[in-house]
């Protein structure tokens, strides 16, 4: 049995044709139904009004979807065929990034292979602000954990974070420490991730730090020799991809180029000598309450500097928390009138002239000269030294004397030998990044001006053009080019500096007889606190005001300077010592800067093993027949030297030699030396005859003698 239902139209209470559902209850068959007589039937009129309205409504809603699924489709027309290119460059922007694969720095070497720079690979912590919900709680925590967050950098750190970009530094110099990345990733912020990227470091921190520089955040040079460099020790970087999520977590890393690592730079820096002048030239500068002071060391033959100090340092693995001024290279950037240091260059110009000779006599009466339009001239201290030689004018370091001699010369050739000793020029090499060429100008110079420059005054000069100077005479009248940088290697090769002659300055007969007169100025005249026992020293002292900022000069401010080289006639090294202002006492440069200069030359002859040139120790000579360590028979006790072949030089033989003599001869063929062993040399490494060049390396094993049985009374 089922329910049948139909509808009836009927007519509504408002007139209106309305259906009525009937129900018929059918009671079903066991084989068929009873079908519908023609009174259950719907009318026609029936049909004809509901079939026409749902029609309607069926062909409205299929057209609906037809035009839903023609949008559909248009749409994903319109996605993948006319902006594929477009949405695809999109989708690799947003997930794969091509980045630059940074190169390692080359390292950078003193002269005897010790590592001063060199660069690894470390993490630095970076953001992506857009991925960061809560920047000031993510602040607070990260710098927690950094735990030496000032509070300027925690307010710049939240304003990045809040920015809404995809990339921001957590540090701007990216100086962490691998505890700070521990701590602050153990943390697992959102948004805060790791990359890894070079990271320079200087293992003697402020050891050498004005040569050497430091790079930047972006690991560029921007000082120094690593400015200086920058092409030759960064290398040349790679290329890779990198591959992320919707979460910027990376997913994969594919280098497409591998970076090639930069060339290893090695200096002509001596790190015993260097931490000698630093440690010397703190003490003066902290002794004598001054602003600052610079020492530097140069071999007069090569040029080379072996140590340049600049004090006060920093340190390069956090220049970031170090000023400008620390930062600032005395030596090459400042410049400064040298005072009585300069009257070398005006005893040599005369002498060199003829225009006077060391036995000469000056009349320094009164103790004053009067110029036109300036106040008259003195002797320091208001001496009057009267009738004196030419060689005690530079030995008692009288202006009076040296601005009568410096008229007799007269601005032409005065400004010649300006000139030839290198003043007022700019460096010729490029190792001295950002040097100063000094202020010079001989063209308005009258008389009064050159007096000034015949003292000192009215030219200024750097350090290290004072040190070149002073050189040239200490080598026989050779102006060398001063450099850092000894030799390049890269790819395997070695590509070594040769030193370079500029000019001649003055000839050696010159030379030498500024020399003897230099010794007097330590042996008895205003520098004796300079003295060295057992070695002669040649020097001259200086002090000059310093120049005040709103022009004219400073009545209570100078400079005082020595500079010298030891052992005179021999010279191993030129050593310049300039203190600034020092308000400790005396501001004279044979009270000041003399005794530093005394305690730097000092320790570096003994560090470099030179025998003494006053008084040496006789050397004791055995009569009786003792036996040789070598199997080459008993040698000579005569000092071995290069035998030059072909334009080049052969190493010397050395074996059986005590381990100073050896040091002093190598050194003297421009090797470097590494010993092993104690007593007198057994072997050496290259063998005796190799042709060899200077900035080379030599090997040399030490033991002592076997003692000769014959030596006791034959007894064995």
């Amino acid at each position: 049995m089922f329910t049948r239902l139909f509808f009836r139209r009927g007519t509504g209470p408002n007139g209106r044709g309305r259906f009525t559902a009937l129900s018929r209850v059918v009671r079903a068959r066991p084989s068929t139904l009873d079908p519908l007589s023609d009174a259950e039937t719907p009318a026609a009129s029936f049909e004809r009004t509901w079939r026409p309205a749902v029609k309607q409504r069926v062909v409205i809603m299929l057209a609906c979807l037809g035009l839903w699924a023609v949008g559909i489709e248009a749409r994903l027309v319109q996605l993948q065929v006319f902006q594929h290119d477009e949405l695809t460059k999109q989708a690799l922007r947003r997930q794969q990034k091509k980045l630059p694969s940074a190169a390692l720095r080359g390292d950078i070497l003193d002269r005897n292979g010790e590592l001063l720079a060199y660069s690894v690979d470390a993490d630095a912590i970076f953001a992506d602000p857009s991925l960061v919900k809560q920047p000031a709680y993510t602040v607070a925590a990260v710098c927690a954990a950094l735990g030496d967050c000032q509070a300027a950098e925690r307010k710049e750190l939240t304003e990045r974070l809040s920015a809404g970009n995809q990339f921001a530094w957590v540090r701007q110099s990216r100086e962490v420490s691998p505890q700070q990345v521990g701590r602050v990733m153990a943390l697992k912020l959102p948004g805060i991730a790791t990359i890894n990227q070079a990271r320079r470091f200087y293992p003697g921190y402020d050891l050498a730090a004005h040569v050497l520089g430091f790079v930047g955040s972006d690991s560029v040079g921007q000082a120094g020799v690593e400015y200086a460099y920058e092409r030759t020790v960064s290398g040349i970087p790679g290329e890779q991809w990198v591959r992320v999520d919707a979460k910027r977590t990376r997913l994969e890393t594919r280098i497409t180029r591998e970076p090639v690592p930069g060339a290893t730079l090695e200096l002509t820096l001596d790190m015993g000598l260097q931490y000698i002048a630093e440690r010397e030239l703190k003490a003066g500068v902290e002794a004598n309450n001054a602003a600052g002071g610079t020492a530097i060391i140069m071999a007069p033959f090569t040029g080379e500097v072996l140590a340049l100090a600049s004090y006060p340092d920093f340190n390069p693995n956090a220049v970031g928390r170090s000023s400008t001024d620390q930062r600032r290279n005395r030596a090459t950037q400042d410049v400064y009138e040298p005072g009585s240091t300069f009257k070398i260059v005006t005893a040599s110009a005369a002498i060199e002239e003829g225009i006077v000779s060391p036995g000469d006599l000056i009349d320094c009466n009164p103790g004053r000269i009067t110029f036109p339009g300036r106040k008259p001239i003195t002797e320091a201290k208001g001496h009057n030294y009267g009738l004196i030689s030419f060689e005690d004018v530079i030995v008692k370091s009288s202006n009076i004397g040296a601005i009568k001699v410096g008229l007799r010369t007269g601005v032409e050739k005065m400004s010649k030998y300006v000139h030839r000793f290198g003043f007022g020029q700019s460096p010729t090499t490029r190792d001295f990044s950002g040097a100063s060429r000094g202020i010079w100008s001989p063209d308005s110079l009258n008389d009064s001006g050159l007096a000034s420059v015949s003292m000192g005054y009215q030219v200024a000069v750097t350090p290290l053009q004072m040190a070149t100077a002073v050189s040239a005479v200490a080598n026989g009248g050779l102006l060398m080019e001063p450099r850092v940088v000894r030799a390049v290697t890269q790819n395997g090769r070695r590509a070594v500096v040769e030193p370079k002659v500029i000019r001649r300055a003055i000839n050696p007969e010159t030379a030498a007889i500024v020399t003897a007169i230099m010794e007097g100025v330590v042996e008895r005249g205003t520098a004796t606190s300079a003295k060295i026992p057992g070695y002669q020293v040649a020097g001259k002292t200086g002090t000059a005001n310093q120049i005040a900022e709103g022009g004219g000069y400073s009545p209570n401010e100078y400079n005082a300077s020595f500079v010298g080289f030891v052992p005179a006639r021999k010279p191993a090294y030129t050593i310049l010592v300039v203190i600034d202002a020092p308000k400790a006492g005396s501001h004279y440069g044979g009270a000041v800067a003399a005794p530093i200069f005394q305690r730097i030359a000092q320790a570096a002859l003994l560090h470099a093993g030179v025998p003494p040139s006053l008084d040496p120790i006789a050397p004791i000579i055995r009569t009786t027949e003792a036996p040789t360590i070598m199997p080459h028979g008993p040698r000579a006790l005569v000092t071995p030297y290069m035998t030059p072949v072909s334009g080049g030089a052969l190493m010397p033989d050395v074996r059986g030699l005590s381990a100073r003599e050896a040091l002093n001869t190598l050194n003297a063929a421009g090797l470097s030396v590494r010993m092993s062993g104690s007593g007198v040399v057994a072997t050496q490494s290259p063998e005796p005859g190799t042709p060899i060049e200077s900035g080379g390396w030599s090997l040399l094993s030490l033991r002592r003698a076997t003692p000769d049985p014959r030596a006791a009374g034959g007894k064995r």
